[in-house]
C-alpha cells in the first residue's frame, strides 16, 4: 500500500516537539504577516514550558538592576556566557513579561498589590515572577488561547518532524520546510515554507531519568545537525538537583513515570534545607551559599553524598515553614506528594538529580538566526550563549520569550525577499512508512528499538553524567558507536530502507545523534567549567574560556542518525 502524501504550503512553519513559550510567542507575531503552521509531536500542552514550575526571571523591582541580573547570569554560567546575549535578554526581559500580562497571563501578587517576586539559587535579588508552582502552565494557557483564536495559525497535532528540507546554493545551505509524519494516520506530510523556526525543546531522554516530557528526544537539534547547522556547547547538560525520588515515597507510584516529577528550585529559595538520610545538613560543606548555590554545585554535592554513602536519594525539608505558606507557594508539589502518602508540611521530600536542561544546541545569533538560510531557532533547542556553562534558574523561559520575539522581524524580512517554488517540492525523495515490512517484522524492530533506547540511556548516565573523565567518555563513545551500529544492522537486515520512517525509529535516530554530540563536545573540553566536571581536568582554565563548536559534516558519511533521509539537491537561487 503506497504511503499517503500531502503537500502544505505556508509562509512560515514553527516546528515543536512541544509547542512551548518560544514557538507560541513567535507564531502569534509572524501570523500578522502570513499563514503559519505549528507542527507539534504530541498535544500542544505537552511541553517543557508546561512543566516549568519555578517561574521566569526579570528585573521588575526598583532595588534590582539589569546589571545585577547580568552579573548573576554570567557568574552562574562560569563566565562562558555571550555578554551581548546576556545584555539583550536581561534588558528586554521586563517588557516581555509585561506583554504576557497584557495577553492575560495571571501571576501571583503580594499583599501590596504588586507582583510577588521570588528568589532562587544564584540570584542576588527577588526577581522571579510566578504563578504558584505552575508558572509554565499559566504562560502556556494564555498563549495557547491566543493561538487557537488566530485564523492565520494552523496547529498540526501528532505530527512528528522527520527532517528539514534543504538545498545547497553554492556554499550556502537553504531551508525550505520539513517532512512530517502524522503519527495517527501514518501519512507523510511535506510542508514547504519560506521560513522555519525550530522551537523543539531539549533532549532530556538521552538519560534514563529526566524532568522533560516524553517528547523531548532532541529532534530539533538532530534535524538541524543533519541539515548542516552549527551546534555549540552540547557538553553542558544541566541536571536539576531535586527531582522527586519515587523510591523514597511512602506509597510508591503504580508504574514507572515517563518523566521525573520536578521539585522546583523555589523550594530551596524559600528556605528548604537538604539533608542526607542521617538527617545531616551537607550543603554548607560544599559551598558557602549552601542550598542557594547554583544548580551545578548542588547537583554535584548531592551526587557526591549519594556515592559516598551508597544511598539512592537525599531529603529536602521545607516543613519548618508555616503550613499556609507552603501550601500557597507549592500546591502542585504538595498535592503530588500527598497522593503518595507524604505531607510536605510535616515531612521532608525525597529528591535525586535528573537531566533537566540542555544549555547547548543549535548555534543562534542575536535574532535567532542560524547558518542555514531561512532557519531560525528559539528556546531550549537553541544555543544563544545566554547560559554559558550553566543556566541560571528561571532564565530559560525568559530567553525563550526574548529570542522568539527577536526572530520575528528578520523572519518577516526574509519572507518578503524570498519566493516559494512549488515545483521544488518534488526535488526531495519522499519518506516511506514501512508497511511493506509487515506487522511481525515491525513488532520486532519496535521491541529492539525500545531495548536499545534503554541501553543508550544507561550508557549516558553511567559514563556521561554529572561527573565525567576522559577515559569514561571515550568508553561511552565506543559503546554508543557499537550499539548504534548493532541497531542499524538489525533494521536494515530486516528490510528497513534509508528513507523509511516510524516514530520510535526516528526518535531513536535523534537520540543517538544528540548523545554523540554531547560526548564529542565533552571530550573536546579539557577543563571543568559549570555543568561539565572532569575528574582528570578538575580546574577551570582561562585559556579554554571559549564555546565548543561542532561544524557541519559531510552529507555522505556517517550513520543513519547522522544523515538526512533525502539527498540534498543543488539548486541555484531557489529563494
Amino acid at each position: 500500500m503506497p504511503t499517503k502524501r500531502t503537500l502544505m504550503v505556508m509562509w512560515c512553519i514553527q516546528v515543536s516537539a512541544d509547542p512551548g513559550v518560544a514557538g507560541l510567542r513567535y507564531a502569534l507575531e509572524v501570523a500578522k504577516h502570513g499563514s503559519v503552521a505549528i507542527i507539534t509531536k504530541a498535544e500542544p500542552h505537552e511541553s517543557n514550558t508546561n512543566y516549568a514550575q519555578g517561574g521566569v526571571s526579570a528585573v521588575l523591582c526598583p532595588s534590582d538592576s539589569v546589571e545585577s541580573h547580568m552579573q548573576d547570569t554570567i557568574v552562574a554560567g562560569a563566565y562562558l556566557c555571550d555578554e551581548e546575549s546576556v545584555k539583550v535578554v536581561c534588558t528586554e526581559g521586563p517588557d516581555r513579561i509585561r506583554e504576557l500580562i497584557a495577553m492575560g497571563a495571571s501571576f501571583d501578587h503580594g499583599d501590596d498589590g504588586n507582583l510577588h517576586l521570588a528568589r532562587e539559587g544564584g540570584h542576588s535579588h527577588h526577581r522571579i515572577v510566578h504563578a504558584a508552582d505552575m508558572t509554565g502552565r499559566e504562560i502556556e494557557r494564555a498563549l495557547l488561547e491566543a493561538v487557537v483564536n488566530d485564523p492565520n495559525i494552523s496547529v498540526f497535532k501528532h505530527h512528528f518532524a522527520i527532517d528539514l528540507l534543504t538545498s545547497q546554493d553554492g556554499s550556502d545551505t537553504v531551508c525550505h520546510g520539513i517532512d512530517a509524519l502524522n503519527t495517527e494516520t501514518q501519512e507523510v506530510v511535506r510542508f514547504i515554507s519560506k521560513v522555519t523556526l525550530l522551537a523543539s525543546g531539549g533532549a532530556g531522554h538521552i538519560y534514563p531519568s529526566t524532568t522533560n516530557p516524553l517528547v523531548a528526544t532532541g529532534d530539533g537539534m538532530a534535524m538541524a545537525h543533519r541539515a548542516q547547522a552549527v551546534i555549540s556547547n552540547m557538553e553542558f547538560v544541566q541536571f536539576h538537583p531535586t527531582a522527586l525520588a519515587d523510591e523514597g515515597l511512602p506509597i510508591k507510584p503504580k508504574k514507572t513515570r515517563e518523566n521525573s516529577f520536578l521539585i522546583t528550585e523555589a523550594v530551596r529559595g524559600d528556605g528548604g534545607i537538604l539533608y542526607n538520610l542521617s538527617m545531616e545538613r551537607f550543603m554548607p560543606l560544599y559551598d558557602g551559599r549552601a542550598e542557594l548555590a547554583p544548580r551545578d554545585v548542588v547537583a554535584r554535592s548531592i551526587d557526591d553524598q549519594l556515592k559516598k554513602r551508597n544511598e539512592k536519594y537525599v531529603l529536602l525539608d521545607i516543613s519548618h515553614k508555616p503550613r499556609e505558606k507552603i501550601l500557597s507557594h507549592f500546591p502542585n508539589i504538595a498535592n503530588e506528594c500527598l497522593q503518595h502518602g507524604l505531607d510536605i508540611t510535616q515531612q521532608p521530600i525525597p529528591v535525586v538529580p535528573a537531566a533537566h536542561y540542555m544549555c547547548g544546541g543549535v548555534r543562534a545569533g542575536l535574532q535567532g538566526e542560524t547558518n542555514v538560510h531561512g532557519l531560525y531557532v528559539a528556546g531550549e533547542v537553541a544555543c544563544t550563549g545566554l547560559h554559558g556553562a550553566n543556566r541560571l534558574a528561571s532564565n530559560s523561559l525568559l530567553e525563550a520569550l526574548v529570542f522568539a520575539r527577536r526572530a520575528v522581524q528578520p523572519s518577516i524580512n526574509y519572507m518578503k525577499s524570498s519566493s516559494l517554488d512549488l515545483s521544488a517540492s518534488s526535488l526531495w525523495t519522499r519518506p516511506l512508512v514501512p508497511k511493506s515490512l509487515g506487522s511481525d517484522v515491525m513488532h520486532k524492530i519496535l521491541r529492539i528499538t525500545k531495548e536499545v533506547r534503554k541501553e543508550l540511556q544507561s550508557i549516558m548516565w553511567k559514563y556521561v553524567g554529572i561527573v565525567r573523565s576522559t577515559s569514561r567518555l571515550q568508553e561511552a563513545e565506543q559503546k554508543i558507536g557499537k550499539l548504534e551500529a548493532k541497531w542499524e544492522t538489525y533494521l536494515f537486515e530486516h528490510g528497513w530502507q534509508q528513507t523509511m520512517v516510524a516514530l520510535e525509529a526516528c526518535e531513536m535516530r535523534n537520540l543517538f545523534c544528540c548523545a554523540k554530540l554531547v560526548v564529542s563536545s565533552a571530550l573536546a573540553r579539557h577543563e571543568s567549567r559549570g555543568l561539565h566536571y572532569m575528574t582528570d581536568f578538575p580546574h577551570l582554565e582561562e585559556s579554554k574560556r571559549l564555546p565548543t563548536v561542532i561544524f557541519p559534516s559531510s552529507h555522505t558519511t556517517g550513520t543513519w542518525s547522522s544523515r538526512q533521509l533525502h539527498q540534498q539537491p543543488i539548486v541555484k537561487s531557489m529563494v
